[in-house]
């Protein structure tokens, strides 16, 4: 858990390298002394200010633009002051090496610290500090470090509007229905002698079916924000010369993967990330899998089953020139057979028939499951990736999607899990009130961990300690 939240902080705000600018970011409370120290003269409030940043002796270690923004109209809540500068790494770090510096000077008349304890920040601190002043709740802490690392434009879009609030919105209208309800209950315990039935006359019933039916729309909206933030892993498999580094490249519009009529060229795993309508789809084409004497041949196939093991779909690769020799069938049966072990019901196979270029029309053979396509001359491709994403669960869905993580989902999840046992409840001609009170309440908690209102400390230091310094 990040510690001492008291302390003022500072820190580079911009990425590591060289840059036309560079940003240097100080949080704390009442900030003036260090803005006079660096700046020599106080700044007027959210304006940008032109001038030397001062070194100790009254020099220039740079000049740039500075803006000071006091509390509580600022990113964290606190006093911020931004120093722009050249975005060298040497003249950033002297920055904060000065910041740290004038921060320990003392005051000539009080002998008091310019800024007691100033710090250089952990990865995270500051958007956790606007979580903790109340300037943003925990998913739109989340979606800052998503708009950052999104892949995708599709995938910008949705973490921007998770950042505006949209999904907070969204869990919130829940969150709010669900505590009308136990209310509800709540007063039907409270007071039993009442002739009234609160919960009958409230249609209690009919708003837990709304609830319901509310939360499925969000869980629909959700899974495709995880997707589109965390993609699926489709893992290319089959014999040796079936084509798989040939559709690696294909699919990727780059020739990332060496192609040779030798059997065993693939020794490693080469991955890439592509994007089909803006889902990430992470791709990897493996050795061809078969018996082999090759030590470094077996590694790569060892390392094949690594990959196909971890997979969300896997792409079985059959060649259509050689489907019909009697070792080439054998050898895909035992691919198979071991496909079936191996893998969970849950992961799909879908069987590729590469090579439709070079065999004549009766051979393609429609019936075969599965998508006949030429790895070389592109023809199938397009129905490919389409299968790729209704594999993935992918639905076109309106704009409004908003950019979610696997916890998200996986609290949704929950609180479905748990409304549906409180239908059970309340159906039920003794109405167990106290269960289903109980699990209205599992169902709140559930959804206020997404936003953080009751959120474990532990949770919310792993969230923002993967976090880049400065942010």
């Amino acid at each position: 858990m990040l510690v001492r939240n008291s302390d003022p902080i500072v820190a580079i705000a911009t990425a590591p390298g060289r840059g036309a600018v560079g940003i240097v970011r100080v949080s704390g409370r009442s900030l003036s002394p260090l803005v006079q120290a660096l700046c020599g003269r106080s700044l007027r409030p959210r304006e940008a200010h032109y001038l030397p940043f001062l070194d100790g002796s009254g020099g220039a270690v740079d000049h740039g633009l500075a803006i000071h923004f006091p509390a509580p109209h600022s990113f964290t809540g606190e006093d911020v002051l931004e120093l722009q500068a050249h975005g060298g790494p040497v003249v950033l770090q002297l920055l904060v090496a000065r910041c740290l510096e004038a921060a320990a000077e003392r005051d000539p008349v009080t002998s008091a610290e310019c800024l007691p304890g100033l710090r250089v920040a952990q990865p995270g601190e500051f958007s956790q500090r606007a979580f903790l002043n109340g300037k943003m709740d925990l998913a739109q802490a989340e979606a800052i470090a998503d708009l950052i690392d999104a892949s995708t434009e599709a995938a910008a879009r949705s973490a921007s509007r998770s950042l505006s609030g949209e999904f907070s919105r969204e869990i919130h209208t829940l969150r709010d229905a669900l505590i009308h309800l136990r209310m509800l209950v709540e007063a039907t315990l409270d007071f039993p002698e009442e002739e009234i039935d609160f919960l009958q006359k409230a249609d209690a019933d009919g708003q837990l079916v709304r609830l319901r039916g509310m939360l499925e729309a969000v869980q629909r909206r959700a899974r495709q924000g995880a997707l589109l933030r965390e993609g699926i892993k489709v893992v290319i498999a089959g014999q040796p010369n079936a084509g798989k580094s040939s559709l690696l490249n294909a699919l990727a519009g780059a020739e990332l993967a060496i192609v040779s009529s030798v059997a065993g060229t693939t020794r490693d795993v080469v991955a890439q990330t592509i994007q089909i309508h803006g889902v990430p789809v992470h791709v990897a084409d493996t050795a061809g899998l078969r018996e082999s004497s090759d030590e470094v041949e077996q590694i790569g196939i060892a390392r094949a089953w690594g990959q196909i093991e971890g997979a969300d779909a896997i792409l079985f690769l059959h060649d259509l020139t050689r489907v019909d020799a009697p070792d080439y069938a054998e050898g895909d049966a035992a691919i198979a057979g071991l496909l079936a072990t191996k893998l969970p019901v849950s992961v799909p196979v879908l069987h590729i028939w590469n090579k439709s270029d070079a065999v004549s029309a009766d051979q393609l053979l429609p019936a075969r499951e599965g998508i006949s396509l030429s790895a070389k001359n592109g023809q199938g491709l397009e129905a490919l990736r389409d299968k790729l994403l209704e594999l993935a669960g992918w639905q076109s869905v309106p704009e409004g999607v908003y950019l979610a993580r696997a916890r998200h989902v996986q609290a949704l999840a929950r609180v479905g899990e748990h409304l549906a046992l409180a239908a059970e409840h309340l159906a039920m001609q003794d109405q167990r009130l106290d269960l289903l009170a109980e699990e209205l309440r599992l169902a709140q908690s559930a959804l206020n961990e997404i936003t953080g209102e009751f959120g474990a400390d532990d949770l919310l230091g792993v969230i923002f300690s993967r976090f880049c310094i400065g942010k």
